[in-house]
């Protein structure tokens, strides 16, 4: 029953011409009663073109109302999607059909020209595809009784690749049941979602984040905003508009808000719970007195969904420590060292997780599998500490340390200083080679508003001040934005392949 067809029709059942979806722009809403007889029709539609168990079929759409229901029609004809960015170009987007194996693409060539002209350029390397089409050819002419393919809850409804911050994306292999949990999760005291809520979502539907958005509102009944994307401009404009009560949000949002000038719509809103991965500790008190609304701290990743997260009670005690929360009651952790050797309570090591609701490996990638499932816990690449109460306590990423001279250095601690200057808006730290120390750190900055130059020497100065000499950036550069993720984490690959070259360098004052 955990399936995302049985969402539907519960969902249709329960609460049947009350507004499900709002699609900010372009305007569209559905109800609860019409996804269940659309996602229907798709997928009559996707089994008489040929589309069965087995198959994937890419989705390559903004944020518009057909990207859901795509998704939902896939997975109820027993094959599985695969989300393809609408800002890839050839290269990933041939890489992500290529290594899926899709027969089809979910695209609209009318509205979105480009879309199409992307897959027409590929298309010819790919054997495997063999449709291109749209929710409304699909659709059309076809039966919205729900198809006869049957589907568990261990069927596989995505092949979500990662961000692929350092090399290429890998496939993660999620469920039906995946879907399913990280429904019912939302549900619990942690968030305590019910049929009252309107959720708000702005990052791309490419990103798992609005597609857990869309499971959680057709679990517990609440209503799904969905942005086209996320402007820190006019983001607290559209939570007033739209009342919404909950949000989830991660990477540079938080920053972008704070550094957008003022509104009234700040404090007019109607949001209740803020849901967010890697708030600013030094930031965090600010976040919240400004927007008048209590953020927690949620630690999750695509392979295992939601593991630890701040809860209402221990919020207070919390704020700007940067503290992580305690484990869900789904999830097991455990915090290892380099063996994988449970470690002290209160030691810096890998924490490794495990419990219900799990991805199932990598797809098309035994080793990676192997590597990331060893011992039945996924090894996350996490670097924390667990204290004698449980609470998790994040320390930095096992590859997104740099190791200076016998040092290991967090880049999350050093940028978590640099932010906290003034004058600067975002800042990332990379590893550069170095001859003499094995590894340098460079800082790339973005100015904040109102701040056309930087003084590098000073800005070096301030965290030598709060950090030990060693942190301290060597390489500096000013950039006028970093590049992004899908999921709003800057591309340190992107910025890695500059090379220590470009900028200041500390150490000859040029």
């Amino acid at each position: 029953m955990a399936t995302l067809g049985h969402l539907t029709r519960t969902a249709a059942e329960r609460w049947s011409d009350r507004v499900a979806w709002v699609f900010d722009l372009p305007a569209a809403t559905r109800t609860f009663a019409e996804i269940e007889r659309q996602t229907n029709q798709i997928a009559n539609g996707l089994i008489a073109a040929g589309v069965g168990p087995g198959d994937g079929v890419a989705i390559l759409l903004p944020n518009v109302v057909e990207w859901p229901l795509a998704w939902i029609g896939v997975a109820k004809a027993g094959a599985f999607i695969v989300p393809i960015n609408v800002r890839y170009r050839t290269a990933d987007a041939r890489h992500l059909l290529a290594h899926s194996g899709a027969v089809g693409v979910i695209t609209d060539d009318v509205r979105h020209p480009e879309l199409g002209a992307l897959v027409g350029e590929i298309e010819r390397e790919l054997p495997d595809l063999r449709l291109v089409t749209s929710v409304q050819a699909l659709a059309a002419g076809q039966p919205d009784h729900p198809p006869t393919v049957p589907v568990v809850a261990e069927s596989l409804a995505n092949v979500q690749y990662t961000s692929g911050t350092t090399g290429m994306p890998k496939g993660c292999m999620l469920s039906h049941r995946y879907f399913h949990r990280i429904a019912q999760v939302t549900t619990e005291p942690a968030f305590g979602l019910d049929a009252d809520d309107v959720m708000l979502t702005a990052q791309p539907f490419s990103y798992l984040d609005p597609q857990w958005n869309i499971a959680a509102g057709l679990y517990s009944g609440a209503r799904v905003v969905v942005l086209d994307g996320f402007h820190p401009s006019s983001f607290w404009a559209k939570c007033a508009e739209h009342e919404a009560t909950f949000f989830y949000c991660l990477g540079a949002m938080p920053t972008l808000m704070l550094a957008g000038p003022v509104t009234p719509e700040e404090r007019t809103h109607r949001v209740r719970f803020v849901s967010c991965s890697a708030i600013p500790p030094h930031r965090h008190a600010e976040l919240e007195e400004r927007f008048g609304v209590p953020w927690h701290e949620l630690y999750g990743s695509t392979e295992c969904g939601a593991d630890i997260v701040v809860t209402a009670d221990m919020h207070d005690d919390l704020v700007g420590t940067g503290v992580l929360g305690r484990a869900l009651p789904h999830r097991e952790v455990v915090v290892v060292d380099e063996w994988g050797r449970p470690v002290p309570r209160g030691t810096v090591g890998e924490l490794w997780v495990r419990g219900l609701g799990m991805f199932d490996g990598y797809y098309r990638d035994r080793e990676a599998t192997a590597a990331a499932l060893a011992g039945g816990w996924y090894h996350t690449g996490d670097l924390v500490t667990i204290d004698a109460g449980g609470l998790v306590r994040f320390a930095g990423r096992t590859k997104d340390m740099i190791r200076r001279g016998g040092e290991n250095i967090a880049a999350a601690e050093v940028e978590a200083v640099i932010q906290d200057h003034p004058a600067v808006k975002l800042a990332a730290c990379v590893a550069v080679p170095d001859e003499l120390r094995q590894e340098e750190v460079k800082a790339f900055v973005v100015p904040a508003d109102g701040f056309d130059d930087i003084d590098l020497e000073g800005l070096a100065e301030y965290v030598a001040s709060r950090l030990a000499r060693f942190k301290v950036p060597r390489y500096w550069e000013v950039r006028a934005e970093l590049p992004l993720t899908p999921s709003q984490r800057v591309a340190k690959h992107a910025l890695a392949e500059t090379g220590p070259i470009a900028g200041w360098d500390r150490e000859v004052g040029s």
